[in-house]
């Protein structure tokens, strides 16, 4: 697919060096910037983020998203369900999708320019097992569909339950990114569910702390395991 507008040069090593931190392919930087490419063209005309350097989008979108890959990695090698909600212009779901090949993901947004830009970015990329649910989370009629959902900066975490939590099966889970440890917010967990795990993710060229916050049903049997974890990154490491 050729790129609706030029990116500058030197984004692709940037965006290499930053997959193989992470243990992904750099060959994948193709069709990232492919999305990347897109986005900054749609996002000339309409208001889809607010970041609008192309150096920035690589790390505060797509490897940011990808931070996540390992918790992910599981539910891609058997074809299960993710339902990314709020998810604006398709962060963190796009960039899961095309790295994770076999991961059905549900791209959950209630904005219509945002959803309209996504319905053609999956076109263009031919990402055949993902689409977009334009719908409010608390609206959308899959209940228990679904094996995690995931949300990037939406909400408190017993927010985004009750938003999303009806749209998991059971033994399915909330992989929550998050900035800071949420400690107020995790203390705050409705009744019903527990807290799974929490962990720091790393990411590429970004200072900021980031936290993937697990959280499931009560007496759930989880149906993910345990990320693999990632090679230390950090220079000198």
């Amino acid at each position: 697919m050729n790129t609706p507008v030029s990116l500058p040069p030197g984004l692709r090593s940037e965006l290499e060096a930053g997959l193989s931190a992470l243990a992904l392919d750099p060959a994948l930087a193709a069709p990232l910037l492919d999305y990347l490419a897109l986005l900054a063209r749609w996002n000339r005309t309409y208001n889809l983020t607010a970041v609008r350097d192309p150096h920035e989008m690589v790390g505060k979108h797509l490897l940011d998203s990808l931070a996540m890959h390992p918790y992910v990695e599981e539910l891609a090698g058997r074809g299960g369900a993710l339902a990314d909600l709020g998810t604006g212009a398709g962060l963190p779901g796009i960039p899961l999708a095309i790295v994770k090949p076999g991961l059905r993901v549900t791209l959950v947004e209630s904005n219509g320019k945002k959803a309209r830009f996504m319905r053609e970015a999956l076109r263009q990329l031919g990402l055949k097992d993902a689409r977009v649910a334009e719908s409010r989370i608390e609206a959308f009629a899959e209940p228990g569909a679904y094996d995690a959902i995931t949300a990037r900066a939406l909400a408190t975490l017993p927010l985004i339950l009750e938003l999303g939590g009806h749209l998991l099966k059971p033994g399915g889970v909330l992989l929550a990114m998050k900035g800071v440890r949420p400690d107020e917010e995790i203390a705050a967990l409705p009744a019903g569910w527990s807290l799974r795990s929490v962990e720091p993710m790393r990411v590429p060229g970004l200072a900021a702390e980031r936290h993937m916050v697990v959280v499931g049903r009560s007496g759930d049997a989880p149906t993910l395991p345990d990320p693999r974890p990632l090679p230390d990154s950090r220079p000198g490491a």
